[in-house]
């Protein structure tokens, strides 16, 4: 093996935890080395080209990104914001939510737009709607960070109870009417959103942020991916692609000196970040450096589910550009049909037209997602197929695919009957697509489970009991752009003062 200067910190991953964390860090003075598998940085950000149609593979709408709000100051701090291409989503309707009787009902951006849209249509539900809108709100004021704050005795930590708060007992708590519950949950796939497990607090950190703020990435997420790498590199921070870390030194004072990577070179730091979930970290850094205890709450945790992903390039100028998002539902039951995989699947599609640079009028691609359970695909379970490490996997798998495609496009018709006459190809990807490209477990969605009935159990630290291992990325506070980026703070906190760092943050301008 070949020895390699030491740095101050190594992150493994390039998800956009792992990343944020390399920037913050090496604003800070350090010297920060990222390493990652793939030949593509950016995690969940990762784009491919096909037909010349660029296609987010995990990354479709941000929130928060309105002047003052937390995801773009965030952004500014990180030296990004200014050089992103964005389009902000219509300001009436930034999702829409389609009901089984093909009745439409919009998400407006800001409360006031939000609740006032929402009593027209369901004037006899105004209490109902208030009380939804005014207790995401309270919720989000739990948590310092997500506000900016430094936090004092009203944060979720000192008020562990509002971990423990069920998001559809609350829904059901507020309203009786069906179709308003639809409503108002209908953008449960941005969370998996589960009836048995989901806490309120995913579901208005979430929503909160898109109600404040939701744009789309101009031409692809994976431009947040690379203005992060340029800032990385604008302080002498290092990112080597095409390196897999296999294994991990350790010192006799019990801390990592090293990792290995499976093509032989080691590579020394004081300090490692893993952008990895947590399960796989423990795999990679070696199961008997952690307490047994730590070990076992980790392996059994459960993680959301995964999701079939169709993308359509189109022909020009057949199928109109919408500036929103589109939450189609053929069944009132949407909370409860995550993992069934009847002959009526999908029973929710969420689809949008990717904003390009092209054209405004028209889209150049469509982008449906639905879920997937793993399981579906466990014949091939054996079978791996990245970039670096292509394989090809069987015509069975292949048939798979495209009979599910032909679901889609079936479903799709019943809502847009002329949509097949639209298509020039067809490409998707499985669960087991996003385990090996993104590195998820069971190729999950958002990551680690939140469960109100266990709050404390599937909270993860970014601490561990390795002294010089922390963790970062999605699974610390909750999923997502918004959701990675602070944990990624959250992780630099260890090592950077964090009253300063929030206050540099809040120094930007309104």
């Amino acid at each position: 093996m070949t020895q390699i200067k030491k740095y101050d910190f190594l992150i493994v991953g390039s998800g956009i935890g792992g990343l944020s964390s390399a920037v913050i860090l090496a604003k800070n003075g350090y010297s920060v080395l990222v390493l990652e598998k793939n030949n593509q940085i950016g995690g969940a950000l990762q784009v491919f080209s096909r037909d010349k149609c660029v296609f987010d593979t995990g990354v479709h709408y941000v929130g928060g990104l309105d002047p003052g709000e937390n995801l773009q100051r965030m952004f500014n701090y990180l030296g990004i914001y200014d050089a992103l291409k964005l389009k902000s989503l219509d300001r009436d309707c930034f999702d829409l939510i389609r009901l089984p009787n093909g009745v439409s009902y919009p998400h407006g951006q800001g409360y006031e737009a939000f609740s006032s849209q929402l009593i027209q249509l369901f004037p006899e539900e105004e209490k109902a709607i208030l009380a939804f809108c005014e207790k995401i709100k309270q919720i989000c004021d739990f948590f310092p960070l997500y506000n900016l704050e430094l936090g004092d005795d009203q944060a979720y930590y000192n008020n562990p109870e509002i971990l423990s708060l069920g998001a559809w007992d609350f829904i059901n708590s507020i309203t009786n009417n069906k179709i308003l519950r639809t409503v108002l949950l209908g953008s449960g796939p941005l969370y998996a959103g589960d009836e048995k497990t989901t806490p309120l607090y995913v579901v208005a950190l979430i929503m909160n942020s898109y109600i404040k703020g939701s744009y789309r990435l101009v031409d692809g997420g994976s431009q947040i991916a690379k203005l992060l790498v340029k800032e990385l590199r604008k302080y002498d921070g290092e990112i080597l692609k095409r390196k897999e870390v296999v294994g991990a030194n350790y010192g006799s004072d019990k801390k990592i000196t090293s990792v290995i990577c499976s093509d032989g070179m080691e590579y020394a730091a004081n300090n490692f970040i893993s952008n990895m979930h947590p399960s796989l970290t423990i795999d990679i850094f070696g199961k008997d450096k952690f307490r047994p205890a730590y070990r076992d709450r980790v392996q059994k945790l459960q993680n959301t589910t995964s999701s079939l992903m169709v993308y359509f390039s189109l022909k020009e100028h057949s199928f109109p550009y919408f500036n929103y998002n589109i939450y189609e539902h053929f069944s009132y039951d949407c909370w409860n049909s995550i993992n069934d995989n009847s002959e009526n699947w999908p029973h929710t599609l969420y689809l949008c037209t990717p904003a390009s640079s092209k054209s405004e009028e028209f889209a150049e691609s469509v982008c449906v997602m639905c879920y997937m359970d793993i399981k579906e695909v466990k014949e091939w379970g054996n079978t791996y197929n990245t970039a670096i490490d292509p394989s090809v996997r069987s015509t069975a798998y292949n048939k798979f695919k495209k009979e599910k495609e032909e679901q889609i496009i079936k479903k799709l018709e019943t809502r847009y009957p002329n949509f097949r006459s639209c298509i020039k190809n067809v490409y998707s990807s499985t669960p087991l697509t996003y385990r090996d490209y993104i590195g998820t477990p069971e190729g999950s969605l958002y990551g680690i489970k939140k469960d109100f009935n266990n709050p404390i159990g599937t909270t993860i630290n970014s601490k561990t009991r390795v002294p010089n291992l922390y963790l970062t990325g999605q699974n610390l506070i909750f999923h997502g752009i918004l959701g990675a980026t602070i944990g990624a703070f959250v992780t630099s906190f260890n090592f950077v003062n964090h009253i300063e760092l929030i206050n540099k943050i809040k120094a930007y301008e309104k």
